[in-house]
């Protein structure tokens, strides 16, 4: 569990299965949205922040089985849902097959129900697929790392169905509160192993 979580906040948010105004984005764009469940969202949003052709990331909530679901209610395990990510990129930039790449490259891809000490189904790994050629990537990176490693990779593979966004408190955690002992514990460490794993795919500053 998270043993460093900031202090209660009075905060009232309307939570918004659909940001109207990046949909509208995207439909004047070439600009596409994907899915993933990889522990901690501070954490698996500064990673995927970091990547080129990224544009946004929002945090949130998906996989689960209630309606409007809230930081609160998904941390109790009974909604199903675990906290997420939907990224937005450009396919011209990045590819999918290389999203799935970088989210395999910053997990423990072995961990059941988690990501380091973040333990609980709201923190389990899924990787969320919209067509049928995204389905056959993900399986294809899934059988592959799992005979590199000579084991069975915990993330499941779900149909996407709604992406419930976050609380506004938690949209650009790391960056806006890197002062944050989780933060500087858990996010940090983690976001920077990857950088030095896949120094290819960062973005250039």
């Amino acid at each position: 569990m998270k043993k460093y979580l900031i202090p209660f906040l009075f905060v009232i948010t309307t939570i918004l299965c659909i940001n109207t105004s990046t949909a509208q984005e995207l439909k004047n764009t070439k600009l596409e949205k994907a899915y993933f469940a990889s522990g901690c969202f501070w954490c698996t949003e500064a990673i995927f922040e970091s990547v080129i052709g990224i544009q946004e990331v929002t945090n949130g909530y998906s996989g689960g089985h209630t309606l409007n679901p809230t930081y609160e209610s998904s941390n109790t395990g009974r909604t199903g849902h675990a906290e997420a990510v939907e990224v937005i990129y450009n396919p011209e930039e990045i590819s999918f097959a290389t999203l799935i790449d970088v989210y395999f490259g910053s997990q423990n891809p072995t961990q059941v129900n988690g990501q380091g000490p973040d333990r609980g189904s709201q923190y389990r790994s899924i990787i969320f697929y919209q067509n049928k050629t995204q389905k056959e990537i993900i399986n294809t990176k899934k059988e592959a790392l799992s005979k590199l490693l000579n084991t069975t990779i915990a993330a499941e593979l779900m149909m996407f169905e709604q992406f419930w966004v976050a609380e506004n408190y938690h949209q650009n955690y790391e960056r806006l509160h890197p002062e944050n002992r989780y933060i500087q514990k858990v996010s940090i460490p983690r976001l920077n192993k990857f950088k030095k794993k896949f120094p290819h795919l960062l973005k250039k500053h």
